[in-house]
């Protein structure tokens, strides 16, 4: 007897671009897992109603992508050291008791990409931080942990960027790393 599969997804707004569903889809197969997974386009102002009307048609996780990062850190009941430290997840899971925990990849992953699938070390390098959302808050913690010597993170909202700087100044401290935030103009 084969058991149902496992309910995941990935969940946002827009989500359509999401290659979440085949990767997990590609996953399953290589590994055996019993997976259903597929993309939930939820409205901007309904992530925890969303979420919750996952995990009671049985969902076990979800992935979390624009604009929901910091609303998933939000609504999670345990949250990882690195999702405390960006105030953002981009993976939920659900507990039978009906706990949620977060954690937060995006940083793992980039760094993993770079350093081994791109074969280019991080220590000592300087890097241009585009952005200052949920995925940047989420990359930032671990490029500073991977030794960078120097960080720049533009954003369009100044304000924005001076915050992720300032989340992140005393990891940045304790790593001997700087931290600048600017607009893309100041970079002209």
């Amino acid at each position: 007897m084969t058991r149902p599969a496992d309910l995941y997804c990935v969940m946002g707004n827009p989500v359509e671009h999401s290659r979440s569903p085949a990767i997990h889809a590609r996953f399953a197969e290589l590994t055996g897992e019993a997976v259903a997974y597929e993309r939930r386009l939820l409205p901007l102002t309904g992530f925890a109603e969303g979420v919750r009307a996952f995990m009671a048609q049985g969902g076990r996780g979800c992935n979390v992508t624009v604009p929901f990062k910091t609303e998933a850190c939000a609504i999670a009941t345990e949250r990882s050291e690195r999702v405390q430290l960006a105030g953002a997840a981009n993976t939920l899971i659900f507990q039978p008791d009906g706990r949620i925990a977060a954690d937060n990849t995006d940083g793992l992953g980039l760094v993993a990409d770079i350093t081994r699938n791109a074969g280019v070390p991080l220590a000592g390098r300087d890097v241009l931080l585009i952005g200052a959302g949920g995925a940047a808050a989420g990359v930032l913690g671990p490029l500073l942990r991977a030794g960078v010597r120097h960080v720049t993170v533009a954003n369009r909202t100044l304000a924005k960027a001076q915050a992720l700087v300032q989340a992140h100044s005393a990891l940045a401290s304790l790593q001997k790393s700087e931290l600048l935030a600017l607009t893309p103009q100041a970079l002209e």
